[in-house]
């Protein structure tokens, strides 16, 4: 079946835009820049994509287990797969969080993973220092949602030409990222994508508005939803972020329903001993059976 596409619909205050792009490819099929990233993986053309794996690089053990099975299963489904981990985690809510292995250590790690399954990998970087170094050892450079408006970072990670991934901010709206993607543009970069994770409400908790998906694809870039981030319970009082990793699968199922391109999980064998983030993080063993719902899901729906 041949996915139908639609003009979009703005809303603003009580009125309606209806934006109408001259094409819509974006909506339709997969960015060339992606077909490029997935070139060495088999899968279905109308999948949506995955971004997954531990928050944070804890070991080469956790990140070869991770991999192997993620991959596996991502084969099986005809799913094109980016591994995710952070080599450093430079926004804690506490000082005495673990922050990482240090930075070549987790760099040289990730790019291990990249070579050993043939996946793309990616990873935060968090000033505009850090993303020359981070692109010689991965594919996609993450822009973690606070600092979604820091130009600086923009234009260096467009100027190594890798693929640019900007999560939005919990503080800003969907339509407001077009600013972001101006920034990579100019910056000589149309290799741009981006993701939902949630916005701020309240102190200790965010909600999902999945009007910024249709929102953000307005200008032309694949957009993913952050499935795990999403569910995040921020500021709490012990230090550590709390999460609702139980609404992980409703989430999924809504940002597939409402025409997500990608889908962002993180996932762990154990996440009550993660180092980060384990509050919000999907049990590894419980991945398989959620992205076979999803598939039927998509294949329902495109």
């Amino acid at each position: 079946m041949t996915k139908l596409c639609y003009p979009l619909r703005r809303e603003w205050g009580i009125g309606v835009q209806i934006i109408k792009s001259k094409n819509c490819q974006y909506i339709c099929s997969m960015k060339q820049f992606l077909k490029d990233l997935f070139s060495n993986q088999s899968y279905d053309e109308k999948s949506f994509f995955l971004i997954a794996g531990p928050c944070v690089v804890e070991s080469e053990a956790l990140l070869t287990e991770v991999a192997d099975k993620v991959s596996a299963i991502c084969k099986r489904l005809g799913i094109p797969y980016i591994f995710k981990s952070s080599y450093r985690k430079a926004n804690r809510t506490s000082a005495s969080s673990f922050t990482g292995l240090g930075d070549e250590a987790g760099l040289s790690l990730l790019k291990k993973i990249r070579n050993t399954y043939h996946l793309p990998v990616t990873s935060d970087v968090h000033a505009h220092d850090e993303a020359t170094m981070a692109a010689q050892y991965i594919d996609v450079l993450q822009i973690p949602a606070f600092l979604c408006r820091q130009t600086d970072l923009l234009i260096a990670a467009a100027e190594t030409g890798k693929i640019v991934n900007v999560k939005k901010g919990q503080f800003v709206s969907g339509p407001s990222m077009k600013f972001a993607v101006e920034k990579i543009n100019k910056a000589g970069n149309d290799k741009v994508m981006l993701t939902e994770r949630g916005t701020t409400f309240g102190y200790q908790d965010l909600v999902v508005d999945y009007r910024n998906i249709p929102w953000m694809q307005v200008y032309d870039v694949p957009v993913v939803m952050d499935c795990t981030h999403s569910l995040q319970q921020p500021n709490q009082a012990t230090g550590v972020t709390g999460g609702n990793p139980q609404l992980i699968g409703t989430i999924a199922k809504a940002a597939i329903a409402t025409g997500a391109d990608g889908l962002f999980i993180e996932t762990h064998p154990n996440p009550a001993l993660a180092k980060s983030d384990g509050a919000n993080m999907l049990k590894l063993d419980l991945l398989e059976n959620l992205l076979e719902q999803l598939v039927k899901l998509r294949e329902a729906v495109v």
